[in-house]
């Protein structure tokens, strides 16, 4: 059950709080960068203010929602979770949610408090529709998870116009790092792509996937250094999450999860002018995972409700339910209110390690229908 002495809704908002913060403070040699932040700090406080009512009347809303808005990329990177739970193929993409029902979704996120929306996929560059969506959406701000071979003119064009929406750049360290995960070549395309975000006077933010080989890269001053050189103000560390039994050894655990926090804490010192996030983070800190609603959910190129991204299940569509329906799906219930996303756990994700359990879960709530 919940942890009582554990504030959720108050841990959530000052996380929020703190995202803006930094993000102002990011921001505040760009002018016009620094205007977006600074009204979208006060749609911010409407959103935090909506789920406080929320809260009051027994609802909770996430402040966090993560979209995959296809199944298709033009990379084939190693270890890719993506492509090993079949979220993410070569095939062409079948009955994926259109850009209307995306632009429903995101509206009814924004009416519900929802401060941030993560666009994901496979590569969501691929979906101009859907990104053109979300641009129209300025309450709400889109950091657009992307591997930043597909930034032509027109998505630079669009980025310009449309502040809400800012490029998060997947690298994975310095060249030999990233290329020999995302393939030969991608990290001078990524450099480019830097340049010329640089160049536009955009924002443009860093996702690192930090694993027990690459820690002390990725958090090094020498590619911190490069990153803050090119213009980058976000780093986002994604604690990496293993897809078979030999990779294991990849995933942080305890040890390398306080390593990063403490080193994070020295990052936020020595670049003020950066803001430095992880994920998921240290789950004692956050009284336990943040999946199936707690903090945020996943929401797949089909439409379907998973918990997060790494636990691909789900008994609730966004075809046939809003939002508010589906976080209350009884899969999202049962791990919130089982006690599954308190459990300790080696290391990555907690579901994705328990996943017999929330498989179990997600066939107890089908036969009783």
């Amino acid at each position: 059950m919940e942890n009582k002495a554990f504030d959720l809704a108050a841990y959530l908002t000052g996380g929020v709080e703190n995202i803006v913060k930094g993000a102002i403070r990011a921001t505040l040699r760009n002018p016009r960068e620094s205007a977006f932040m600074a009204r979208f700090a006060l749609a911010a406080r409407e959103a935090s203010r909506r789920r406080e009512q929320a809260e009051r009347s027994g609802e909770h809303i996430p402040p966090f929602l993560i979209a995959s808005i296809t199944s298709s990329c033009n990379l084939h990177c190693a270890g890719c979770y993506a492509r090993q739970n079949h979220a993410c193929s070569d095939a062409a993409p079948v009955d994926q949610l259109s850009g209307e029902e995306w632009r429903r979704i995101f509206d009814e996120a924004r009416q519900l408090g929802v401060s941030f929306i993560l666009l994901a996929g496979g590569e969501p560059l691929l979906r101009e529709d859907v990104i053109r969506a979300a641009g129209e959406c300025p309450a709400i701000l889109f950091p657009v998870f992307t591997n930043g071979t597909l930034l032509d003119d027109d998505y630079l064009a669009l980025f310009d116009q449309r502040r809400n929406l800012v490029p998060i750049l997947s690298i994975e360290g310095r060249r030999a790092s990233t290329d020999a995960r995302r393939g030969s070549g991608v990290y001078d395309r990524l450099t480019t792509a830097m340049d010329r975000i640089q160049k536009k006077g955009l924002i443009f933010g860093a996702s690192v996937t930090a694993t027990t080989e690459n820690l002390d890269e990725v958090t090094g001053d020498a590619f911190l250094n490069e990153l803050r050189d090119s213009g980058c103000k976000v780093v986002i560390y994604v604690e990496f999450v293993p897809v078979t039994e030999d990779s294991v050894h990849l995933a942080p655990g305890d040890a390398e999860r306080e390593r990063l926090k403490r080193r994070l804490d020295q990052l936020r010192e020595a670049y003020p002018e950066m803001l430095f996030i992880s994920f998921p983070g240290d789950e004692k800190s956050s009284g336990g995972c943040l999946a199936a609603g707690r903090g945020f959910f996943h929401i797949n190129s089909h439409g379907g409700a998973e918990p997060c991204p790494f636990s691909p299940y789900s008994d609730a569509s966004l075809r046939d339910l809003s939002l508010r329906e589906a976080m209350k799906s009884p899969l999202f219930t049962a791990l919130r209110d089982g006690g599954v996303l308190m459990e300790t756990h080696s290391g990555g994700c907690v579901l994705f390690e328990k996943k017999d359990q929330v498989e179990a879960l997600l066939a107890k709530g089908a036969a009783k229908e």
